[in-house]
């Protein structure tokens, strides 16, 4: 006769109550790692407001400075742009950005006149580019002057987020990488597969051809004719045809004195 006993009935309740035991802490501990988290977030946010305090003249001034603060910023959850302080958590309203709370109305209206001048630029040059602008090329346009005011000393961070301001208005801006460029487009048309390509050939090569598609990208010329007549319509690319093929190039691939 065997003389092992049986699993009793109390086996099975202290394994549940050790289970239980085991969750009850796990929820502790989740409980208190969370609330250690929220309080280094806290700390970190007031170590955040009173460095902008004491460093605001040259956020205001030096736009590097001003870009690297903004990236600080977003680290830790902070979005300069937001009506509120932390995302995710509403914040006193009728206060404005959190840049007008922390530095007051002048680094929150730099970034709402960037907007205005980039808008006005996007559209003042629309006929030549199509409604599609460098990045690089629209910091260089709006630190030279060239728009509403005079120069402004602004860095592509600024400019990048000057266009996301822009996002509650529905307005069409919006920032688009073609190749390894980032551009502003001001109208709201999506490139198509076929018309990226031809702008990033035409960024490596400086021009493209119908011939040179056909050859590189093993197109038809029904295929090439078709994208080329496409961009001229939306004034995305110029035609030389000067040359014994026609040449077609991007305003916004060509030097700034050259617009």
């Amino acid at each position: 006769m065997s003389s092992r006993r049986g699993v009793g009935l109390s086996a099975f309740q202290n394994r549940s109550a050790l289970s239980t035991q085991y969750a009850s802490h796990g929820a502790s501990l989740r409980s208190n790692h969370a609330s250690s988290l929220e309080n280094q977030l806290s700390v970190f946010q007031s170590l955040l407001h009173n460095f902008a305090i004491q460093h605001g003249d040259t956020i205001k001034s030096d736009p590097t400075f001003r870009a690297e603060f903004a990236r600080m910023c977003n680290a830790i959850g902070v979005d300069p742009l937001a009506g509120s302080n932390v995302k995710g958590k509403s914040g006193s309203k009728g206060k404005g950005s959190w840049w007008a709370q922390t530095l007051g109305g002048d680094v929150n209206d730099f970034y709402f006149e960037l907007a205005v001048r980039v808008v006005e630029l996007c559209r003042a040059t629309r006929g030549e580019n199509g409604g599609l602008i460098g990045v690089e090329e629209c910091k260089e346009m709006v630190g030279k002057g060239k728009g509403i005011g005079g120069g402004m000393d602004i860095s592509d961070d600024d400019v990048l987020r000057a266009v996301k301001s822009l996002d509650p208005l529905d307005s069409g801006f919006s920032v688009v990488t073609v190749g390894s460029r980032q551009m502003i487009r001001s109208v709201p048309k999506e490139l198509n597969t076929d018309q990226s390509t031809v702008l990033e050939a035409i960024q490596v090569l400086g021009y493209v051809t119908c011939s040179m598609l056909e050859d590189n990208l093993g197109w038809s010329n029904a295929r090439s004719e078709t994208v080329i007549q496409d961009l001229l319509a939306d004034s995305l690319i110029w035609v030389d045809a000067q040359s014994p093929e026609k040449e077609y190039w991007s305003p916004s691939s060509m030097g700034l004195d050259d617009l």
